[in-house]
């Protein structure tokens, strides 16, 4: 094999050595953008591996035009045909990326099918060509020539062009601008190399100008994809910040400080609240009405994250004011569920369970909107459901009622609520806890104080749960009645 360059050659072999090197290094940055979406790089890797095809067939041609033998008459018939149909799977690749960004509504498919049809064109074209060397030929010595319908081919790419800037400019709004100005480099530069390739019909102007252009489109897009990155993870923090605030602040709203009462003898009560998120939709409360009665509240909004968490902030605020007006526990539901319902657009409600505890008598009044069933012991008994009856959600339907019940406290009795993020604790086998499992933990810890008994209860929801996820916030509370306050 002989081989003889001239100077156009040798520039041509320095365009596609570099050209090669360029998008072979793009290539592989694509694929160590960590912070690059998936779709964007699968585009950019198909994109540059189309480049690096074009260029390829192209090299390959040139070091085997003028080389006798079968071998190389098929050979260069093939690369040529390569080079000519990955040429235009590029641009159809490029109007695609304009289509997609423009998103010009009912009219995407027109411009689809239109790109599709002249890619047909090309595609057809190219196959005619082998039989009728109208778009380029080679001689008896295997050299490339371009044919007297070598233009036509040019004009299915100036045509899918001509598409991509016509979406340019018809939604030129929905651009970066950044974006818009690289786009019409891709576009324009190829025009200019092939216009200097019919003054300079040796020298391959559009290998130079394809990867430049594709270069710098990449590297404008990625910049923009970082920045955004970059953007949203500031935003995290912001909002990782705020997050933290408001965890703090709502924690901060419920009594968090025990022993709560300890100038008092008459009980012992204890609560928490482990919000699955940041924070939680769940919450209890307890207050002293006066000197003798006591008021215990356990809730569960629907929903997690902020919007439950301001919904909990208006329904504890509510409850409590109502509460100390002196009304009974039905009363204090109708009346919250007649605020809540009053002006909630979004539809969010609130199971809740509350009572009342005469310190002096032991008798607790009790009453229950859509809430888990409480759990209690008497003092000669151990933990059980009071299957008391439910009314319906806080804020799903004004006008509701609710019914009151009683339960009797002698020294020693206790109670335990709960939000069902309890008993619905899952497993990584999707198995629950359960109310039996926790029954067994409250009766397995019912001679401990409160505080011991919630302890117990969380501990056995963790071994049971394992390294499962918290779908839900959990949330307990446990009094003790130790009988009526001793005077000194």
């Amino acid at each position: 094999m002989n081989f003889t360059f001239n100077v156009a050659d040798v520039i041509n072999f320095f365009f596609i050595a570099a050209g090669i090197g360029i998008c072979s290094i793009s290539f592989l940055h694509v694929g160590s953008g960590m912070h690059i979406r998936e779709e964007v790089k699968k585009y950019f890797q198909l994109f540059f591996t189309l480049i690096n095809i074009y260029i390829s067939m192209h090299l390959i041609r040139m070091l085997m035009q003028g080389q006798a033998g079968t071998v190389f008459t098929v050979g260069i018939r093939i690369v040529t045909f390569v080079e000519f149909l990955v040429s235009g799977f590029m641009i159809f690749l490029l109007s695609l990326l304009i289509l997609y960004i423009a998103s010009p509504g009912k009219n995407a498919k027109t411009v689809y099918y239109t790109m599709l049809i002249l890619l047909v064109l090309h595609v057809a074209g190219l196959i005619v060509a082998q039989f009728t060397d109208f778009y380029y030929y080679f001689d008896e010595s295997n050299v490339y020539h371009r044919a007297k319908g070598y233009s036509i081919s040019n004009i299915m790419h100036i045509l899918m062009m001509a598409q991509g800037m016509f979406m340019l400019i018809r939604y030129r709004n929905k651009f970066d601008r950044r974006v818009a100005s690289s786009l019409w480099i891709y576009l324009l530069g190829p025009l200019v190399a092939i216009g200097l390739q019919l003054l300079f019909s040796q020298v391959q102007f559009i290998i130079l100008a394809t990867v430049i252009s594709a270069v710098y489109l990449y590297y404008v897009i990625i910049k923009i994809q970082t920045e955004k990155y970059n953007n949203q993870q500031k935003e995290k923090e912001r909002l990782d910040v705020e997050l933290s605030m408001a965890t703090r602040i709502q924690a901060d709203t419920l009594p968090n400080i025990f022993p709560a009462f300890p100038e008092r003898d008459d009980f012992t009560i204890y609560a928490s609240m482990n919000p699955a998120k940041e924070v939680g939709g769940d919450f209890y409360d307890f207050f002293l009405l006066d000197d003798t009665h006591l008021g215990i509240v356990m809730a569960d909004v629907s929903g997690k994250g902020i919007p439950a968490a301001l919904f909990m902030m208006v329904s504890k605020i509510l409850i409590q004011n109502i509460a100390m007006m002196g009304n009974s526990p039905a009363e204090v539901l109708k009346f919250v569920n007649t605020q809540l319902c009053t002006n909630n657009p979004e539809e969010m409600f609130v199971t809740v369970w509350y009572g009342c505890l005469d310190l002096e008598t032991g008798v607790l009044e009790a009453a229950n909107a859509g809430h888990e069933f409480p759990v209690f012991k008497p003092a000669d008994g151990s933990f059980e459901l009071v299957k008391d009856k439910h009314g319906i959600v806080l804020g799903a339907m004004e006008g509701s009622r609710y019914k009151q019940y009683e339960l009797r406290m002698t020294p020693d009795a206790k109670l335990f609520i709960y939000t069902d993020g309890v008993p619905e604790a899952t497993n990584a086998d999707g198995e629950l806890f359960g109310t039996d499992r926790m029954l067994q933990a409250l009766r397995e810890a019912e001679g401990e104080n409160p505080r011991k008994i919630l302890e117990h209860v969380d501990a056995s929801i963790k071994v049971f749960v394992k390294s499962a996820p918290q779908f839900d916030d959990v949330t307990m509370l446990c009094i003790e009645y130790k009988g009526a306050l001793t005077e000194e």
